[in-house]
């Protein structure tokens, strides 16, 4: 008995790998879409930076945070095609668990090297002498 005898009678045909699963591929439309309005927020944040729009360059990094998680969306639902549809769900569950995890370590990093000023070893001579 072979191999391929043996998987014909469980249903199984290795020849069709082009079937729809389920998923939900893109159009030619939508890619273009995505593609475009990828282009204009990364252009719009360039044109920022460049021109100094805002006096302000804490004003301009918040805008461009702003321009940052919107593209991220765009990506996410143009190129990635996940929606809470997609796997039942579990994809934006797999997502949000992953967003977590990066809030948690990043918001602990920022904290670390904020506070890190206080374990370093003093700048001046004079403080050094009146150390313990």
């Amino acid at each position: 008995m072979n191999a391929h005898a043996d998987h014909a009678g469980h249903g199984h045909d290795h020849g069709h790998h082009d079937e729809d699963d389920g998923a939900a591929h893109g159009t030619l439309k939508s890619y273009v879409t995505g593609f475009v309005l990828a282009a204009i927020l990364t252009a719009i944040p360039f044109w920022l930076v460049m021109d100094r729009v805002f006096a302000s360059s804490r004003t301009t990094a918040l805008v461009i945070l702003a321009f940052a998680v919107v593209q991220i969306v765009v990506h996410i639902i143009y190129f990635l095609h996940m929606d809470t549809k997609s796997e039942s769900g579990w994809n934006m569950l797999a997502l949000i668990f992953t967003l977590v995890l990066v809030v948690i370590t990043l918001s602990g990093s920022i904290w670390i090297m904020y506070h890190l000023n206080s374990n370093m070893m003093p700048m001046s001579v004079h403080d050094m002498r009146n150390m313990p």
